[in-house]
């Protein structure tokens, strides 16, 4: 390696220094009537600087973009078309453990989910949990005798 090799890095300070984004998955729930909404939040955000996918889904009213992405630029973009749009914050109803717990519930959440707030998850360490898992199928120190 030369001189010339290092001369580009001698002058980075001319030029403003892009942050590196880990790959990740962004899910954002915005709120879409029809079809034209749903195209218009998609074409919105297949601009933004690396993107690499993008999929509406109408029906649970989300929108999952993968990419070299901010979440936080992804919610802005979604919020200039005019749509009401917020990060995805909705577990599935059969993953929490009291889906009717306060706040859980929220009738603006897509079927089959509900918001995801500590008080609907079970402790970990409480005695139920302890012996749900020690009877687990996937528990390999299991009771055998089961």
């Amino acid at each position: 390696m030369g001189f010339l090799d290092h001369l580009p890095q001698c002058f980075t300070a001319s030029s403003p220094k892009k942050k590196f984004m880990p790959k990740q998955t962004v899910d954002i729930w915005v709120k879409m009537d029809c079809e034209g909404c749903a195209r218009k939040v998609k074409k919105a955000v297949e601009d933004l600087e690396g993107v690499e996918s993008v999929e509406v889904n109408q029906k649970q009213q989300r929108v999952t973009v993968t990419g070299y992405i901010d979440p936080n630029e992804v919610l802005e973009e979604v919020q200039n078309t005019g749509k009401t749009a917020d990060i995805w914050s909705f577990d599935p109803y059969n993953s929490v453990t009291y889906p009717y717990v306060d706040g859980a519930y929220d009738i603006e959440a897509p079927i089959g989910f509900v918001r995801n707030v500590p008080q609907a998850m079970e402790d970990p360490k409480s005695p139920e949990m302890k012996l749900m898992v020690l009877f687990n199928d996937d528990n390999p120190n299991a009771c055998s005798i089961m």
